[in-house]
């Protein structure tokens, strides 16, 4: 990526890789998909639900697609060389087909980092459990195919509802709660691309689904990259570009 776009990832959040996995591996993908679906491309009266999700997929196709050597460079340039942890397939996957009904999973909302002894999602100011948040797109996406919503700059909004919580952090769903109406008034961008495009988000973005009113359905990831460690935000002389973000927004607090 240039600097320009690492620039752009720290002010807004996320940057997309454009025909970041190869076209042959999108479509090896994307037929693995429509078999795990149950539905058939040839057959729109089969697609009868808003979203049909799908959990992990970990064959060599998938594994491919995760670890090209454009998003492996991508990923030192955002996350840091030997940061993170090459991805062993992707998931989960909602796949979203042409519909009237409402899905019901269209809240804005960011994603969690792990999961606590309480069996409850949790998130922390270190980013514990997930260095980037990715939206690989095995379908062309355009803006009436559902694509995910993104609120540029939302990230920046996070650290002060984080800071002072400790290596524990915060639940989830309360700290959404917060989040959301803080990061009202941002920007709304749509995640639209071709088939091999990956978006890569700051782990702390707000972003949201949406209904597709298109015509084609619309194939995507949404995996986490997971760290090898935790943010390092004690003011060293060299941090990531993630890092940069969350101090950034503890500034701002």
């Amino acid at each position: 990526m240039t600097d320009q776009e690492i620039e752009s990832f720290v002010a807004d959040g996320f940057v997309r890789v454009r025909g970041a996995v190869p076209r042959a591996t999108v479509e090896d993908c994307r037929a693995q998909l429509w078999e795990a679906s149950g539905c058939s491309p040839d057959d729109p009266a089969g697609w009868t639900e808003p979203v049909v999700r799908i959990g992990a997929m970990g064959t060599p196709a998938f594994r491919e697609a995760a670890n090209t050597p454009a998003l492996h460079e991508a990923y030192d340039q955002l996350v840091g060389a030997g940061r993170w942890r090459a991805p062993l397939g992707l998931g989960t996957f909602p796949l979203r087909f042409p519909s009237e009904k409402d899905p019901g999973d269209d809240g804005w909302h960011l994603d969690a980092g792990w999961t606590g002894e309480a069996g409850e999602y949790r998130v922390n100011l270190r980013s514990r459990g997930r260095a980037l948040l990715m939206l690989f797109l095995f379908t062309d996406v355009g803006p009436d195919d559902a694509p995910t919503r993104i609120r540029s700059g939302s990230h920046l909004d996070l650290p002060p509802l984080l800071d002072g919580a400790g290596e524990e952090g915060r639940p989830w769903f309360p700290l959404c709660a917060d989040a959301v109406p803080a990061s009202e008034g941002r920007r709304e961008v749509a995640a639209t691309g071709e088939a091999g495009d990956v978006f890569l988000c700051h782990p702390f973005l707000i972003h949201a689904a949406q209904r597709h009113g298109g015509s084609a359905p619309r194939f995507l990831a949404q995996p986490p990259l997971e760290p090898s460690g935790l943010l390092d935000l004690g003011g060293g002389s060299a941090p990531s570009p993630v890092e940069r973000a969350v101090r950034a927004g503890l500034r701002r607090a």
